[in-house]
């Protein structure tokens, strides 16, 4: 599924700035399994996941996804194969758009723009089932602005954006750390709900040790367990 071989990044180079992030990174994802990432700051683990989404390119390495070679695709075009939920509940949707009109735009990810695209009944019927699942009461709140939601409740909305298409690969960046414990473990609940209905294959970034045992779960691939520490 998601083969990184040999990754390098570096920032700044030739100057008195220069940091090595990665150095010969590998790792091997098969479908279905669930990876956690941890280490200090500094460590490369944010770097890794954009890496495999695009947000830079990389000096060195490879990155295929299912098959297909994505080292120098752009993170636009790499979207339509990733879902990802990060840090700040503040990115991932858009503020001044209601709960409807976010969920509209993750459920068309990847596909031709038309002048014809508005929220029929049927798609409005399926966000309410899937935000009553949440049990937020978001279901009831489509015209929202989704600026007006708490931290927690933006963050779910993200996550439940971010797996809507199921995606190839689903990339979370520390998504619960900016949440007070007791959202965070909803959200993490959610996260594992979403994961196993979809049978989704995820790299997950986190600071929280006992999560990253409890959750990483691997299947198969190169690695000798689930967890992959950076330093």
């Amino acid at each position: 599924m998601l083969y990184i071989k040999d990754l390098t990044k570096v920032f700044n180079p030739g100057t008195v700035n220069e940091k090595t992030a990665l150095t010969g990174l590998s790792l091997h994802l098969a479908p279905g399994d669930f990876v956690t990432v941890i280490g200090g700051n500094g460590a490369g683990k944010s770097t890794l996941l954009n890496s495999v989404a695009g947000v830079f390119p990389v000096d060195g390495g490879q990155v295929t996804l299912d098959g297909q070679d994505i080292t120098r695709l752009s993170e636009h075009r790499r979207a339509r194969y990733l879902g990802r939920v990060f840090q700040d509940p503040m990115m991932g949707t858009a503020a001044d758009m209601n709960i409807e009109e976010n969920l509209a735009l993750a459920y068309r990810r990847g596909q031709r723009r038309t002048l014809k695209w508005g929220v029929s009944a049927a798609e409005r019927a399926q966000y309410k089932d899937l935000l009553h699942e949440l049990d937020l009461g978001l279901e009831k709140r489509l015209t929202d602005k989704v600026g007006l939601l708490s931290g927690g409740q933006r963050q779910a909305l993200t996550l439940l954006m971010a797996t809507l298409k199921a995606p190839k690969l689903l990339l979370l960046d520390e998504h619960t750390a900016a949440l007070d414990p007791k959202t965070a473990a909803k959200v993490l609940a959610l996260t594992q709900k979403l994961v196993e209905e979809n049978h989704l294959t995820t790299l997950m970034v986190t600071h929280n040790m006992h999560d990253a045992i409890r959750l990483g779960k691997k299947t198969g691939g190169a690695l000798d367990n689930d967890r992959l520490l950076l330093s």
